[in-house]
């Protein structure tokens, strides 16, 4: 019998190839590289089907995470020493389930569906590499896709995968025609374009833009983009020709159908200007230069309409109830908006001229323009009564300024909210020029002190409304694990992100198996942080297995019934380790690596696989077995004993019971002698053949056990087998094929090394789903919890002059008037996002935080806390939904802001699990008759 070569199996396919998998993966690695490094704007990019991709992936050896394709690899060699997860040569490329396609199944065009999602649903490649995998792989269809570049600050390339879809409606006999055109496009790229498909002359016609079905303004033949002139996707646009000196439409549609007559204005010169943007009267249409000959109070508003005079926009004038239009995905946008424009100090902030604190020159803002953009965005809220307002120019400047958010993707309020308060600080930052500030050692002075300068030299560099009001301090103790050197710091904050307990932790099984043959592996299941190292699993088991002292644990993956890898660097995370893999531990001696690693691999009879030569019948099963030899030189015989002593607890009692009848009666030894436990360590035994010639073990008449042995190399490669007479040296790794059949399944009962437990046993997930609710509390409490630094994210520490994994506690120190609490319900990982739905409880009404605050010079600060404002997801990441419910400042009554729909809501009914991100008011102290301090509560919360 020979050794199977694992690493020495060829697809005879794939052998008359013109490239290996290997070489496919560098090439494509090698164009990808120079595509990355020589982007420019309108090179090509191809889209490709994630599935596609994924497959092509594992074919070439790559590690694609947590794929979603389900498929069952064979295994083999990779270069590390591991079993490399690889699959089979994937087919053609197939897009086809990308493509639209049209009421009678047909595809029309290469038009993709909507919404699809990069590195989910496909991914983007060169245009060289799409050639080379389209040279060896053939299919399609092509996919091309243009890269832009857009960002006013910050230029960023990106690939235009959904051009820009724009309804063209001919005024003439009101026929649709439907327009793809870059949103990078000109406004005379657009005229080029119509005129083309129309056959018609640029001179004689006009393009409106008709969103909603109104004009609101006539696109020019200009350089200006698309995007800039805030056209969106799918929207109207509107075509007049003219035809002996006069135009084709001279109407508009409202939302209703209804016709209204445009009469042509002059601008009113008697408008007031605040922080840039004009505030025209209530009758004037800013940037289409029409008024309407009727009423449009219920009709959705655009941003570009006029704003209320400044004594219009007051908090007394029942403002605050307009919603805001779904431009495509844009609830995100909205809900968040919603929280921010009914936060009490922005309100009284932005409703008042700010234009001299506006800060054009700083190269972190936005030239001001976010904070104008978003400040006539609210005073427009503000001032439109109940009437809904389409934010397609606040829409726009998100685009420019922040190209993460531009598209029609689904995205997170939190993000989104995160953004607009940083770029609203920096475009108000009351700072100029920023001094340079050399932070001072604490070197022992109080924390007070410490804070207090810190806090002082944050303000020196960042001055704005957004600074007074929103953000808090947060103390940062650091220790070093190696010297226990203690670094605290003092840093501003903006928000809370504050995790699930179940988010923290996470539970995990593992099969405990005995290097000594003591007992049967055990299961045990244990908790451990999510964030964590290998060691943290290693310490939880050891609790759970009641380690001795002179025991240690090695983890392993187990996969296809070997050892896949061994989990051996205390620091490595647990975040490599998925939910539906197999882990087992090992109880070795303390000083297993001085030692002979024993690994035993069992095999039976049937059917052969790709793994195995082609005349073998053996196939693998169970669970491999790791023990350790002793020290010294090691021969083929004490391989045998520590087989034995290893198997011994499998053996089946029945057949302990007839060998120690049978020995007593034939060697006259009395009753209660253990004469199996000599017998199972005797090379000699009756289980055991042995052949002289190369070491391999053939089996006995009786039908035994047989083995063969290799050495493993550094790599965790097979050797050869050991010739007759040789010697394992201390140190080395021994891989034993075990066969098993006949008799050896009679007397060993190998159940136990079979159907091993998955990490994310099923039972406690179906637990964890039904918990009860959470108290914000414990989030807190688990947010400010002591816990070790990732691999990725370690700390340079200043006395060991070396990165180390230190631990890191967080405390709160200086809360803001304003605390914004984001509940991180969600996860995410390469290739898969999950969400949590768990209720949190949350206080509506006096959430006091003073325990938490570590401050003690706080004096009558009051860290007392009134709930004004929600931020909700329903539903999944991707093809959820989001709202928000608000307090009305003066008024004690919530709303529900549902994109266009509000509606009022009771109290009792706004803690739900959809809450995502929570907003809190001060509750200001007011001193009593005799000097002592009271609580009550804003205005916006009475």
């Amino acid at each position: 019998m020979t050794i199977p070569n694992f690493g020495c199996l060829i697809d005879n396919e794939a052998s008359c190839l013109p490239y290996t998998p290997e070489e496919e993966r560098r090439i494509v690695e090698e164009l990808t590289k120079e595509a990355e490094s020589n982007l420019k704007e309108g090179s090509l990019y191809y889209v490709i089907s994630n599935r596609w991709f994924v497959h092509w992936q594992r074919y070439t050896g790559q590690d694609t995470g947590d794929s979603p394709i389900d498929e069952h690899p064979t295994g083999s060699q990779h270069s590390n020493g591991y079993l490399s997860r690889k699959t089979e040569r994937p087919e053609q490329i197939d897009n086809g389930h990308l493509i639209k396609s049209g009421s009678d199944g047909e595809v029309d065009d290469l038009e993709l569906i909507r919404p699809l999602e990069e590195g989910c649903d496909y991914v983007l490649v060169a245009q060289e590499v799409w050639k080379k995998l389209q040279e060896w792989y053939k299919g399609g269809p092509a996919l091309p896709r243009r890269l832009i570049s857009h960002g006013d600050v910050h230029k960023n390339f990106t690939v235009e995968v959904y051009p820009l879809c724009l309804n063209l409606i001919d005024s003439r006999d009101n026929s649709q025609s439907v327009i793809r055109i870059s949103k990078m496009a000109s406004g005379r790229e657009l005229y080029d374009q119509v005129c083309s498909l129309l056959k018609l002359e640029p001179e004689k016609i006009h393009i409106w833009d008709y969103f909603n079905k109104r004009k609101r303004s006539l696109l020019a033949i200009s350089t200006r983009t698309l995007e800039e002139m805030n056209l969106l996707m799918d929207q109207h646009i509107l075509l007049e020709v003219q035809n002996n000196g006069s135009w084709s439409s001279d109407v508009s549609i409202d939302l209703t159908g209804n016709e209204l007559a445009l009469v042509p204005i002059e601008p009113s010169r008697s408008s007031v200007t605040i922080a840039g943007g004009p505030t025209l009267s209530n009758s004037t249409v800013s940037g289409s230069s029409w008024i309407q000959g009727n009423n449009l109070s219920s009709a959705v508003m655009d941003i570009d309409d006029g704003y209320g005079s400044l004594s219009s926009v007051t908090k007394g004038n029942r403002g605050g109830l307009a919603g805001l239009q779904n431009l495509g995905n844009t609830c995100f946008m909205n809900s968040a908006i919603q929280c921010l424009v009914h936060t009490s100090p922005l309100v009284e902030y932005f409703l008042q001229d700010y234009s001299e604190e506006i800060n054009e020159q700083n190269p972190l803002g936005m030239h001001g323009e976010l904070a104008v953009g978003f400040g006539d965005l609210l005073r427009k809220i503000w001032s439109s009564g109940r009437t809904a307002i389409a934010p397609r120019a606040f829409k726009g400047k998100l685009a420019r300024f922040a190209p993460q958010f531009s598209g029609y993707n689904q995205h997170d309020s939190q993000e989104l909210l995160a953004f607009l308060l940083d770029g609203l600080h920096e475009d108000l930052n009351r700072v100029k020029h920023k001094p340079y500030i050399e932070t001072k050692d604490a070197n022992g002075r109080p924390n007070e002190e410490v804070a207090n300068e810190c806090w002082e030299y944050h303000q020196a560099r960042n001055d704005s409304v957004i600074v007074d009001v929103c953000q808090g301090q947060y103390k940062s103790t650091l220790v070093c694990p190696v010297c226990s050197k203690v670094s605290v710091t003092f840093d501003p904050f903006m928000y809370l992100s504050l995790p699930l307990p179940s988010t923290v932790t996470r539970t995990m099984t593992i099969a405990v198996f005995f290097g000594d043959g003591s007992a049967l592996p055990m299961p045990y299941t244990v908790s451990v942080l999510k964030h964590g190292c290998c060691k943290d699993l290693i310490q939880a088991l050891s609790n759970a297995c009641c380690l001795k002292s002179d025991e240690s644990i090695l983890l392993a993956e187990v996969y296809d019934h070997r050892i896949y890898r061994y989990l051996e660097k205390p620091c490595d995370p647990l975040a490599m380790i998925k939910d539906d893999e197999y882990i087992v531990a090992y109880r070795l001696p303390i000083n297993h690596t001085e030692l002979t690693r024993l690994e035993i691999v069992h095999r039976s009879k049937g059917k052969a696989t790709l793994d195995m030569n082609s005349s073998s019948d053996w196939k693998l099963f169970g669970a491999p077995l790791v023990t350790c030899l002793g020290e010294g030189p090691q021969t083929e015989t004490d391989v045998q004993i520590a087989i034995h002593k290893v198997l011994a607890p499998l053996q089946r009692k029945s057949y302990f019971s007839f060998t120690r009848t049978l020995a007593n009666e034939e060697n006259g030894t009395a009753s209660g002698v253990d004469i199996d436990r000599s017998n199972s360590c005797n090379p000699q035994s009756s289980l055991w053949g042995q052949s002289s010639d190369n070491m391999e073990v053939e089996q006995t008449s009786n039908g035994g056990l047989s083995f063969q042995l290799s050495v493993i190399d550094e790599k965790g490669l097979s050797c050869n087998p050991l010739g007759n007479g040789s010697l394992i040296g201390p140190g080395e790794s021994v891989r034993v094929f075990l066969d098993w059949s006949g008799r050896g399944h009679d007397v060993y009962d190998t159940s136990c090394l079979q159907d091993l437990p998955e990490v994310c046993n099923s039972g406690f997930a179906i637990k964890r789903t039904r918990q009860e609710a959470l108290s914000l509390f414990s989030c807190l409490e688990a947010f400010l919890t002591e816990e070790p630094l990732g691999p990725d994210d370690m700390w340079y520490c200043p006395t060991c002059k070396e990165h180390r994994q230190a631990t890191k506690k967080l405390d709160l120190w200086r809360l803001p008037e304003i605390l914004v609490v984001h509940l991180k319900r969600f996860s995410y990982s390469r290739y898969m996002k999950n969400k949590l739905d768990t209720l949190v409880n949350f206080p509506i009404h006096n959430l006091d935080l003073n325990k938490y605050v570590k401050s003690e010079g706080a004096g009558p600060q009051s860290h007392v806390y009134e709930l004004y404002a929600i931020s909700n997801h329903y539903g999944g990441l991707g093809g959820g939904h989001y709202s928000a419910y608000a307090k009305l400042i003066d008024e004690d009554r919530w709303y529900h802001f549902d994109d266009s729909h509000v509606s009022p809501v009771n109290e009792d009914d706004i803690r739900t699990s959809a809450a995502y991100v929570l907003f809190y008011q001060r509750v200001k102290p007011k001193m009593g008759a005799e000097g002592s301090s009271e609580v009550h509560s804003p205005s916006c919360c009475r």
